[in-house]
């Protein structure tokens, strides 16, 4: 599909076709099984469900089961319809039209409008956290009549076509938002949707449980009856309920020294695949409000004792795809693959630290750092970057939280030096690297905006302008002079893409038919006797 088709004006729809001329048999084996019960481990366990003000991995997992995007995606991530069945986009790029999907219902049964599609949009570009840069231009949201929406812009957005997915962008009920205070709203955990699954229950610390809505839009989907999503927070638990039988999918809930054996498993099949509308990335990141941390110096101390090579291998079992760039290597239209890490030199580094006049004291260290680390990474990343700073007389205090707490104390009350974190590259780099750089997107309790509180008037300008560049070679220019200026800067130390191991038993099918992946509908997913 050519940009111009994709960006001009098409309408993209799918042709379903049937014939009643083949065999009995082979329409049997042709239609998807209907019936039976997913049982789906998640880690860690999410503090909501919607992913509406946060990013995190659950949410963003679970929720597009119960509320839907716009679009979705294929594998190349080209859109295609989903609530909106119909799309086109002014040649100046600030007027997106929606053509929308009649006689959907919220699963209260209420009808879906184009006010639903207004009112998530703009809510949206308040409090979801790469929201606020994705909509930024939005100036308005259109409703001519029940079935339209026009998004109207202030500047272009060439990433806001692949924004709209349901895991990135749900649409949610106005009727039960409005006038509400949208991060505390109880439909945050309990949603009400128009997705193939309705929510019934969340008991913390055990599961949530969605069931199939027999009204969906798209019959006969969905097929199964029930995904019963379940929360094992040890990985040798959960490895065994799969090899059990008791859970028949997980997506990274197993050991990575587990992959291995998995893989000769005759019932289970070992995804490895870097879901593109994702696109794995995580991070060690500097709190620069640490007065040590202000010091450059200092930073690039920590991060020439910081072997990322060396994790890969003896964390991440060789299964990772390092990156010292901030846009990973999965993207390769912008990534720079020039950008390499600092020469790993404990002594160089050591020195440095004596230059900066941080001398050891007499047991050997010079000072101490808060080492936080979300738990989509692995703990033993936190232990190697301890010992690594233990290299250079720098005492690293792990410190371990649930999720939640883990999000306060990093974003709301900003109590560490450093965090290992997970966030994602996403579709576009403006969208999934722009917030943790951009120092407008700084903002004391967002969740997974710019941890670091880094500012830089030159990597704000080239993201603001790469935010609204249209033509595809500017555009990259842009990007790899923003990626050469903060790898010097090194607010971060990039560690690229962590494994992204998805054990599934054989039996299931069509779990993942989207570019979104494991993070789409489930709408198509069924269960083979």
């Amino acid at each position: 599909m050519s940009m111009r088709n994709r960006w001009y004006g098409y309408a993209f729809g799918v042709l379903i076709s049937s014939t009643t001329m083949c065999a009995g048999m082979l329409a049997a084996q042709a239609e998807p099984n209907h019936g039976g019960t997913l049982t789906w481990l998640v880690t860690p366990e999410p503090a909501s469900i919607v992913p509406l003000t946060t990013t995190a991995g659950g949410n963003a997992e679970i929720g597009p089961k119960v509320v839907e995007g716009l679009l979705t995606y294929d594998k190349n991530l080209n859109p295609q319809p989903l609530l909106a069945t119909a799309w086109s986009v002014n040649k100046d790029g600030l007027e997106y039209r929606f053509t929308l999907r009649r006689g959907v219902k919220w699963h209260d049964g209420k009808p879906f409008t184009s006010a639903d599609v207004a009112f998530s949009i703009l809510t949206l570009k308040q409090v979801h956290p790469r929201g606020r840069s994705t909509f930024a231009n939005v100036t308005d949201v259109k409703t001519p009549d029940p079935y339209t929406a026009v998004i109207e812009l202030s500047k272009p957005a060439p990433f806001l076509l692949t924004a709209l997915a349901g895991t990135e962008s749900p649409i949610i009920p106005k009727h039960l938002y409005e006038g509400t205070d949208i991060v505390s709203s109880p439909y945050n955990s309990a949603p009400v949707g128009t997705g193939p699954f309705i929510y019934k229950s969340f008991v913390h610390g055990s599961y949530i449980l969605l069931e199939r809505n027999p009204n969906y839009w798209d019959k006969p989907k969905p097929y199964i009856d029930k995904i019963l999503v379940r929360f094992l927070p040890d990985a040798a638990a959960r490895a065994a309920a799969l090899e059990s039988g008791a859970a028949n999918l997980g997506d990274q809930a197993i050991p990575l020294s587990d992959v291995k054996r998995f893989t000769t498993l005759p019932n289970f099949t070992v995804d490895k695949t870097n879901w593109p509308y994702v696109s794995n990335h995580q991070q060690l990141i500097f709190n620069l409000d640490t007065p040590v941390l202000k010091d450059r110096a200092v930073r690039k101390a920590i991060s020439q004792a910081v072997d990322v090579n060396a994790l890969n291998r003896v964390v991440w079992y060789g299964y990772g795809e390092v990156s010292a760039a901030a846009i990973g290597a999965a993207n390769t239209k912008y990534h720079d693959a020039d950008i390499h890490y600092f020469p790993y030199d404990v002594a160089q580094a050591n020195a440095a630290l004596d230059a900066a006049g941080l001398k050891r004291g007499a047991d050997g260290k010079r000072f101490k750092l808060r080492l936080l680390f979300n738990p989509f990474q692995d703990q033993r990343a936190a232990d190697f970057v301890r010992q690594s700073l233990a290299r250079i007389g720098i005492d690293g205090e792990v410190e371990s939280y649930d999720f939640a707490t883990y999000v306060k104390k990093a974003y709301t009350d900003r109590a560490f030096d450093i965090t290992l974190e997970a966030l994602s590259n996403a579709f576009d780099p403006t969208v999934g690297v722009q917030r943790v750089f951009w120092s407008k997107n700084f903002k004391v309790g967002l969740p997974f905006s710019n941890a670091a509180h880094y500012s830089s008037p030159e990597v704000d300008r080239l993201l603001e302008a790469a935010s609204v560049e249209t033509d595809d070679a500017k555009r990259r220019q842009l990007f790899i002079q923003f990626q050469q200026l903060v790898h010097d800067d090194i607010p971060s130390i990039e560690f690229g893409a962590n494994p992204n191991i998805t054990i599934v038993a054989k039996n299931v099918k069509d779990y993942a038919p989207t570019g979104e992946g494991i993070r789409g509908s489930f709408a198509d997913l069924y269960i083979q006797p």
